[in-house]
């Protein structure tokens, strides 16, 4: 959910909203595609994210950790060229080949 959130945030900065929201919405009545909630699962795997990341001193948008711990929390691999995700112990980070896009 946080990842709509942050689509829709960007959607509203640009002229295209209502087509953008659409292509998301056709998106997600894909039955593969699962929307998944915050839980207090997720918001444990924050905080300890958080804590390392703090401790390391590598700092990372606060965003981007939720998105984390909801992808570790659903087993789910995170596609993102976001290099900072590399610094997150037991995320299954995949960063697509910037020469694909």
């Amino acid at each position: 959910m946080v990842v709509i959130g942050e689509l829709l945030f960007g959607f509203r900065q640009r002229s295209r909203y209502e087509h953008n929201r659409s292509d998301l919405d056709g998106f997600l009545e894909n039955p593969y595609a699962e929307l998944v909630g915050v839980t207090s699962v997720t918001a444990e795997r924050f905080s300890r994210i958080a804590a390392a990341l703090r401790t390391t001193g590598r700092p990372m948008p606060t965003n981007d950790i939720w998105i984390a711990a909801e992808a570790m929390e659903n087993g789910a691999d995170l596609i993102s060229f976001d290099t900072h995700y590399g610094h997150v112990d037991g995320l299954a980070w995949v960063r697509p080949d910037a020469d694909e896009t």
